[in-house]
């Protein structure tokens, strides 16, 4: 018999659909919800066991995860009649891998304590392919014996898994994250632009760059985006942009100064507001060569 913890795992999307995967090939049985028919018919695929509800996917689980895609998301799978608060077993661990407001998952960690369950913010840094390659950074906030209890599963999705704190510590670092990779994008995407109009073999380039200072997790994982213009969604500026909102506001909140995180923050919304919110952020290029007079079309 399989002794490990039954996993519920709500929301199946771009990062969610490998991360369960993942689960199932480390041996653990996972029931999963999204709204998605696709995505569940490959959660099945995959050797889960696709679930009509929240709540039919989270009775009887030891551990839920949920990865959805802003705060209102993850209330709503939360909170209700059909919610994970009110149909999770007393004492099953909840992992919210969702990257969400600081605010929001200490809310959520005091509401399920009233509840008898254990919850543990868990937001991840480094795009599909990091959820398909199992290679993910995971921030941790919450009890040190809750992180201990999920350490195991949570080395199914990722290499580098860090206790930041208390609850909200892994938003706030995650904030921070996403701020970084804004800031490392928009660099690299004048870079490219730079280089292009100067004439310089840009593949060229963009590889003795890697080997240097400029070098970065970024540059390595966009420098085919870049090269191709391929802006398949990895992840979204639409997520991106609600990223960059959380971090401007909780710095806010502490008086931490953004200078630079603020432009990139308007050089995103921007981006959106012209109909790219739904490429990849890598496509911070597409702005950059407007402002140079490069007209890239909409697609």
């Amino acid at each position: 018999m399989n002794n490990l913890p039954k996993i519920a795992w709500i929301g199946l999307g771009i990062m969610g659909s490998p991360m369960a995967e993942n689960l199932i090939k480390a041996g653990y049985q996972v029931t999963g919800y999204t709204l998605e028919k696709e995505k569940l018919d490959r959660l099945a695929a995959a050797g889960g066991t696709p679930a009509a509800s929240v709540a039919e996917a989270v009775r009887g689980a030891d551990v839920v995860f949920t990865m959805v895609p802003a705060s209102p998301q993850v209330e709503a799978v939360a909170y209700g009649p059909g919610g994970i608060l009110e149909n999770a077993e007393p004492g099953a661990l909840l992992i919210d891998m969702s990257s969400i407001t600081p605010q929001t998952s200490v809310d959520l960690a005091e509401n399920a304590a009233a509840k008898g369950i254990r919850v543990l913010d868990a937001p991840v840094s480094g795009g599909e392919a990091g959820a398909v390659e199992a290679v993910l950074s995971i921030m941790v906030g919450g009890r040190q014996e809750d992180f201990d209890a999920a350490r195991p599963l949570l080395e199914a999705l990722g290499t580098t898994i860090v206790r930041c704190g208390p609850h909200g510590a892994g938003q706030t670092v995650k904030a921070a994250n996403q701020l970084i990779v804004a800031v490392n994008i928009q660099a690299c995407a004048e870079a490219v632009v730079f280089l292009e109009k100067s004439g310089v073999d840009l593949r060229a380039a963009l590889e003795v760059l890697g080997g240097g200072l400029a070098g970065s997790t970024v540059l390595a994982r966009k420098k085919n985006n870049f090269l191709t213009r391929d802006f398949t969604p990895g992840f979204r500026i639409d997520l991106h942009h609600k990223d960059m909102g959380i971090v401007t506001d909780a710095a806010r909140a502490v008086g931490a100064a953004l200078p630079v995180g603020a432009v990139v923050a308007n050089l995103v919304a921007s981006l959106r507001a012209q109909g790219d919110g739904g490429l990849d952020h890598s496509a911070l290029l597409r702005g950059v060569e407007r402002l140079s007079g490069h007209n890239a079309a909409i697609i």
